[in-house]
């Protein structure tokens, strides 16, 4: 699944753990706020090399980013990720996103609904640079170039489209960053990065390397378009730590005859089969050839999976029908109330709990209450 792996950090330890956050709206957002609070609690946030993300799951992301240098480690543990994390993205997550940057993206002159969703994600972000993160672990927010079709990688080495070449050192906002990969098409998206063209490097196989079509200005939307996983900057790595909130694939037993709607039916189905795609490949690397050892654990967490699918032992009981209406939940940017974002947060919180157990760290024992009791799930 990699790709340009021959420019990749080759000082970048690929025995070492790394993180994927799928996309999904503030549904993703709030999901991977549980997942963070027990990899945290499990000794592991701390152990991280890369943190891969998309769309919703870069919002987690780059609050995590943002207040990773403010984080206080005792024993492997961040004791204030509360406060700096999880309270300021359950804040966010209260707001209203998406309507007002398409309303005043419309409206006001000079901006565009990317600009805006930008500009809305600094007061998260505070206008910090790509430049301003940490050095480890190392923090990708993935997009997709509607121009060449391909992923857009914005971490602090390097912005590469492999297809056109790599820009080191890149001076981009986060909050530009994090839009375009959550710039989910057609509403929010495109998010336009203009770059000077003599700033790219040649990479292999850059075939629109110093074309000016393609090296001026970068088109961006969702980076769930191309992997809404966020698995290609990660695949490599060992353990693979995956928290997964995109929407479950269901049936219909009427097709539509509307174009419109048979058109984003198909849609669904393309991106269905390339998410199945990629975690096929990355369980097959988790699972042995006969006598030999598995290539890489793999630890994945799905919104839509369920407890009993997984080896570890549990004291907590949670009701399938809860979980099963979170996989379902909205993926707006618009207002979660409180009990659906603790829910949400218990949720992501206990299924990466029976994975990181199941094939992580199975010594640890299992936890006997959700991080926010009020709101069990």
């Amino acid at each position: 699944m990699a790709q340009g792996n021959g420019v990749e950090d080759p000082t970048l330890d690929r025995n070492a753990a790394a993180l994927a956050l799928s996309g999904g709206g503030f549904r993703a957002t709030l999901y991977h706020c549980g997942a963070l609070i027990r990899i945290n609690e499990l000794g592991y946030l701390s152990k991280l090399a890369r943190i891969s993300s998309v769309s919703g799951g870069s919002i987690t992301s780059g609050m995590l980013a943002t207040a990773w240098k403010r984080l206080t480690f005792v024993n492997g543990i961040a004791t204030n990720l509360e406060t700096e994390v999880i309270a300021p993205l359950r804040a966010f997550c209260m707001r209203s996103v998406d309507t007002p940057a398409v309303g005043l993206g419309t409206l006001l002159p000079g901006k565009s609904i990317g600009d805006v969703l930008a500009d809305t994600y600094d007061d998260l972000f505070k206008g910090i640079t790509l430049q301003d993160l940490p050095d480890n672990p190392q923090f990708v927010f993935n997009a997709t170039n509607l121009q060449t079709g391909r992923l857009v990688r914005l971490q602090k080495v390097r912005l590469a489209d492999y297809t056109i070449g790599i820009i080191p050192s890149p001076r981009v906002r986060l909050a530009v960053a994090v839009a375009a990969s959550s710039a989910f098409p057609p509403v929010l998206s495109p998010v336009e990065i203009v770059v000077d063209p003599k700033s790219w490097q040649k990479a292999d196989g850059a075939i629109h390397f110093g074309d000016p079509n393609y090296n001026g200005k970068l088109s961006l939307t969702d980076g769930g378009a191309y992997d809404n996983l966020g698995l290609e900057t990660v695949d490599d790595f060992n353990p693979i730590i995956v928290s997964d909130a995109g929407a479950p694939f269901g049936t219909e037993e009427t097709a539509n005859a509307f174009w419109p709607q048979q058109a984003l039916r198909a849609l669904d189905i393309a991106t269905d089969q390339a998410r199945a795609l990629r975690k096929r490949l990355l369980f097959a690397q988790a699972r042995p050839v006969k006598d030999q050892p598995p290539i890489r654990a793999v630890a994945f967490s799905g919104i839509d999976g369920t407890v009993t699918g997984y080896d570890a032992p549990q004291k907590l009981k949670p009701d399938p029908a809860t979980g099963s209406r979170l996989a379902r939940m909205r993926t707006r940017l618009n207002p979660f109330n409180e009990q659906e974002q603790s829910q949400l947060i218990n949720w992501g919180w206990l299924m990466m709990d029976v994975a990181m157990r199941s094939y992580v760290t199975p010594g640890k024992p299992a936890p006997e209450a959700f991080p926010l009791p009020r709101f069990p799930v």
